[in-house]
């Protein structure tokens, strides 16, 4: 089994020494590649994101996540562990010394993309899916955070007890009320099916309202089973957009 799970964590590029065993793809994050594995120190099951660094600007975002989810500690967040560098070196915040960068984080059953892909949800898991969303994400704003990227695969799911946690922070962003990013905010990055319209209309200029608009366009999804927004160019989904808010304010 360890020839065969070191043979698997080759065949990904993944340089963790011997302490993780049983390696499987699990899928790709906005700035690497996910696997899972079992940790032979701990015994237990997690999730190991490998982030490249082969220039300054993924070294930026490398940066960026690392200190994101070091900042982030609730029960409705996917839980870190720890950052690892190759051969499972300790990075004591060094990381840049390295070209490859592990995150160790708790491993989780599912995420709720794949759940609706089995079908719209009940009510009563859409109420109880939206209340942890909403829980995770206001705890995440006051840690002065935006996450940038809210869609079904980044939210995750323990399917034994139905708790909720929001993960992948590869493309989130800080920002600290004692220095403005206003006017230098990078373009949001959010999937394009949930864009809020200040996205689409001021892509540099937007606040953590990004967020919740992604929050009700998953709300919407979790209730009927399809996108609110699924088209493909901005200037026809602005008009949808436009259409259904109208239709929803004149009540039909």
């Amino acid at each position: 089994m360890a020839e065969k799970c070191d043979c698997i964590a080759s065949m990904y590029g993944y340089d963790l020494g011997c302490r993780f065993v049983d390696f499987r793809p699990l899928g790709v994050g906005a700035n690497g590649l996910v696997l899972s594995a079992v940790d032979s120190k701990s015994c237990r099951k997690v999730a190991v994101k490998k982030i490249t660094i082969s220039d300054a600007r993924s070294m930026k975002h490398a940066f960026r996540e690392i200190k994101i989810i070091r900042r982030l500690d609730h029960d409705n967040v996917v839980k870190v562990y720890e950052v690892l560098g190759p051969k499972g070196a300790d990075l004591q915040g060094e990381f840049f010394k390295f070209n490859t960068v592990y995150i160790v984080q708790e491993y989780m059953e599912t995420d709720l993309a794949r759940l609706l892909e089995q079908g719209t949800l009940t009510e009563e898991h859409a109420k109880l899916f939206m209340y942890q969303l909403l829980r995770g994400l206001k705890y995440i704003h006051s840690a002065n955070i935006l996450h940038r990227d809210l869609k079904p695969a980044n939210i995750f799911i323990s399917t034994e007890d139905l708790v909720l946690k929001i993960g992948d922070f590869g493309l989130a962003r800080i920002v600290d009320q004692h220095y403005s990013h206003k006017g230098y905010l990078s373009e949001g990055l959010v999937t394009k099916w949930y864009r809020s319209p200040r996205l689409l209309l001021s892509p540099n200029a937007y606040t953590k309202a990004i967020d919740m608009w992604a929050a009700g366009c998953i709300l919407a999804e979790m209730l009927t089973g399809r996108m609110l927004f699924a088209v493909t160019l901005p200037t026809t989904l602005l008009l949808v957009m436009v259409a259904f808010v109208t239709s929803v304010s004149s009540g039909n």
